[in-house]
């Protein structure tokens, strides 16, 4: 264990106890008082003392009177910075400080005068930055900085001083944040969150995250809602943007995928455009896997069920040249039986079966370059639709269709991000691809007779170029990012459509060109210590293009096209109450482009227009209890003219046409994490909404001002209590509530309230081992997951039964 004093002449001296010899003299102590009161209310920093730890560092701001205010603390990488204001260094040589590599693993500790009244403190380890604590006293602060991993007796023996959850570094803002500094609701999920909860599906993070419902009967059909906003208008673009490792996903039918690997999950609600290359007027989900090591690492996890059988997942991190260039290899297999019976031949109809893979090379060819080549493909070859008719008196587990169907997905996904960083600069470059192709063949009646069946073939190719140039000071007064994003899309509609009765299938094609031009950029500035002004601006360009189509109708149309632009701003205020309490208010405009139908029977039905939307909000992000609760809220208010509406034939009650809105939203946002005692972690969120027409009468069905949009849940909520104990018991209990949802325009069919209940049970071993018993819908509550009125039928979906089984786990 080390000591090491900044001397006058800044040398290294080290010794082997706690105490240390203090270099106050009555000279210095003369100065201090003097400075002090020149400055005011700066207090002087008169000693630094670096003392080596278990794994890191402790370094000790000492003053002559006065205590020291609370710093604002970051860490990027292996970059530690805290920022003290009201403080001056008055070292006994006075001006800035640096101390090259104090002690093992630390490169550099420096200390720097930012203003008349503000220290900065920066500590840059050889290896990536875990933690950091501050604590102070009547005559010194304390910061103590954890580099490397800690050690399994240090995590299971130490008592916690604070609840790492809420320290979690996100990149919402595309800068490195303590998730409690993000003026933004958001919900983030850490690695450690994902394994505890077993999130592996988009459902399950909507699970956990306030205003966010997904529905997914199977991957024919995924349904999602984000503050009100759905994908249910699949002939338009999405509401929200994906990404999964900086590549841009969308569509309907090419979202629901296994999720495996993770590494952190944040999801931000309302319009995000000054900051991410693709738009998203409803929010961003972001979704990061695990990238590769400079140390061997591999995982596995295997899980058998009552319709599970087996599920298979795996993982390998390494060198290929240490410290230089790395790998990961990561992959999962999954084999489920079907939840709905046909009753004609006792077979299961809505199986899944399949899987994906993800390869990965890190190159670091020097400290301030990093290339990262990224691949992954899935292949899935699944059951139909499960569709059951409540109307005929089937039970959410029966059907008897007479239709052999199937629904078969491929992706491969290949992204390039190139990073330079030196003092001033960040630069950033995404080149990304993505192909999508699904097949599938419903029965969409759900009887034995001939009624209705949907043929769907369709195809995407996207290609992306994202560029970001912003600073690299995460903390200084005046912070900024300009990007610039292009997109080329073309989405392939072999064929799309249906056969009623006996009668031959009415299908349609389809060839639509998407193109998107952006440039987009954000500054904040602080002007005072605690208070931080934003604004961003966005300016895109979107083309798009019907370049040849045959509707089931035999209407033939080309080259069509529906071209617009759009300015979008962004104004936000942050103020630091405390470096535990903020408060921020923002206004941004929401956006979601025109475009063109490609199922238009007639001319006047071919063409859309954009959405647009402002998004009021204000928040308070708050913890306490030296970070063991943390507790946020978040009010919003959006009035969205324009809403894209899919309306229906009302012969065959199928969507044929866009129609136009106006919409108002309102709603509430709140969440909690606490950890009451050590191993004890208790986690909360509450959503609100009101989402209703203002103005909107359907060309066939009516008035519905006043009504619910679809999709919609009055209220969601999750609730978690989980224990881990020392000695490997685990246990996990999780409640997910539901209000009132509405699945059609005139609110006549819906899903009353209701709540899922799952729970988890585990013996682990060791940090890297463990065996789990888990229960998914305790109760195997089946609540509707869809509806559709079909004029003489209603076709329902529902959510999963209770699924039981036992999951094995290890790293090494």
């Amino acid at each position: 264990m080390l000591v090491t004093r900044v001397e006058p002449s800044f040398a290294r001296r080290t010794s082997s106890t706690h105490s240390t010899q203090r270099i106050e003299t009555e000279q210095l102590a003369t100065q201090a008082r003097s400075l002090l009161t020149q400055q005011g209310e700066a207090t002087p920093i008169v000693r630094i003392d670096i003392l080596e730890v278990d794994g890191g560092i402790e370094i000790t701001l000492g003053t002559p009177s006065g205590e020291l205010s609370r710093p604002f603390t970051t860490i990027n990488g292996n970059t530690f910075t805290a920022d003290i204001e009201n403080a001056v260094l008055s070292l006994p040589e006075g001006g800035d400080f640096r101390v090259d590599s104090p002690v093992s693993g630390v490169d550099s500790i420096e200390g720097i005068q930012l203003g008349a009244q503000q220290v900065q403190i920066r500590v840059v380890a050889s290896e990536a930055i875990q933690d950091a604590s501050v604590s102070i006293d009547s005559q010194s602060l304390t910061l103590g900085v954890l580099s490397g991993a800690p050690t399994v007796a240090n995590s299971a023996e130490q008592p916690s001083e604070a609840n790492d959850s809420l320290r979690l570094v996100v990149t919402a803002e595309k800068r490195p944040d303590e998730v409690q500094d993000v003026p933004i609701s958001l919900t983030a999920l850490s690695r450690e969150d994902i394994e505890d909860a077993d999130i592996d599906s988009l459902e399950d993070i909507a699970g956990a995250t306030p205003n966010f419902t997904a529905y997914t009967p199977n991957r024919s059909f995924v349904l999602y809602s984000i503050r009100g906003l759905s994908n249910l208008n699949f002939l338009s673009r999405d509401a929200a943007a994906f990404y999964v490792d900086d590549i841009p996903y969308d569509y309907t039918g090419f979202l629901d995928l296994d999720l495996t690997d993770l590494e952190q999950v944040e999801v931000l609600r309302g319009p995000q455009s000054t900051l991410y290359g693709r738009n998203a007027i409803a929010g961003v989900v972001n979704i990061t896997t695990r990238r590769p090591t400079n140390d061997p690492e591999y995982s596995f996890t295997s899980t058998l069920g009552n319709y599970i059988s087996p599920e298979l997942r795996a993982s390998a991190s390494g060198p290929i040249i240490d410290d230089e260039l790395f790998f990961r290899l990561s992959g999962d297999f999954k084999d489920r039986e079907g939840y709905l019976i046909n009753t004609d031949t006792g077979e299961d109809v809505d199986f899944e079966s399949g899987g994906g893979g993800r390869a990965q090379l890190l190159w670091t060819p020097s400290y301030n370059w990093e290339v990262l080549l990224n691949t992954a493909f899935s292949r899935y070859r699944d059951g139909i639709l499960p569709i059951s008719r409540p109307d005929l008196n089937q039970d959410p587990s029966e059907t008897e269709i007479n239709v052999d169907g199937f629904n078969n997905l491929d992706t491969n996904a290949q992204a390039l991000s190139v990073n330079y960083e030196n003092d001033s600069l960040r630069f950033t470059s995404i080149t990304a691809r993505r192909f999508s192709e699904q097949s599938f063949l419903n029965d969409s009646d759900g009887t034995r007779f001939s009624e209705i069946e949907q043929i769907v073939d369709v195809n995407s190719t996207s290609l992306s170029q994202e560029l970001r140039l912003q600073s690299a000071e995460e903390d200084g007064p005046f912070t900024w990012l300009l990007g610039a994003y292009a997109e080329d899309r073309d989405f392939n509609v072999d064929q799309e459509g249906f056969r009623f009765g006996t009668a031959a299938p009415s299908v349609g094609s389809a060839v639509i060109q998407e193109e998107t031009y952006a440039i987009f950029g954000q500054a904040s500035y602080r002007p005072v210590g605690p208070l931080t002004l934003t604004a961003g601006l966005r300016y895109e360009i979107f083309n798009s293009k019907l370049a040849e189509t045959r509707t089931r109708s035999g209407a033939t149309f080309s080259d069509e096209t529906n071209n617009g632009t759009e300015w979008l701003p962004r104004f936000a205020l942050e103020y630091q109450f405390t470096p535990d309490i903020m408060a921020y208010g923002s206004v941004s405009r929401g956006y979601r482009a025109q475009g063109v139908n490609f199922r238009a029977s007639a001319p006047e039905e071919l063409f859309f227009n954009e959405e647009r939307s402002w998004n009021y909000e204000a928040g308070l992000r708050t913890s306490w209890l030296d970070n063991r609760l943390a507790a946020n809220i978040s009010v919003f208010h959006n009035p969205i003219s324009d809403f894209q509406v899919p309306s229906p034939d009302p012969a065959s009650s199928l969507f044929n046409l866009v129609d136009n809105a106006d919409v108002t939203i309102n709603g509430l946002e709140a969440e909690l994490r606490a950890t009451p005692v050590d191993g004890l972690d208790l986690t909360a969120g509450f959503g609100l909404l009101d989402a209703t027409y203002t103005d909107y009468e359907d060309p066939t069905l009516g008035n519905f001002n006043g009504n619910r949009l679809t999709y919609t849940p009055e209220y969601t909520f999750n609730l978690a209590a989980q224990y881990r104990s020392v000695d490997g018991i685990f246990g996990r209990l999780e409640l997910q509530g539901f209000g009132t949802t509405f699945f059609d325009d005139p609110n006549t069919l819906k899903q009353e309230p209701y709540v899922l209940v799952n729970a988890r049970a585990g013996y682990e071993f060791d940090d890297s081992k463990g065996l789990h018993l888990f229960v998914n819908n305790l109760f195997n509550y089946r609540p509707f997951t869809s509806q559709a009125d079909f004029v003489t039928s209603i076709p329902s979906t529902y959510g999963a039964p209770t699924s039981a089984g036992i999951q094995y786990r290890m790293e090494f």
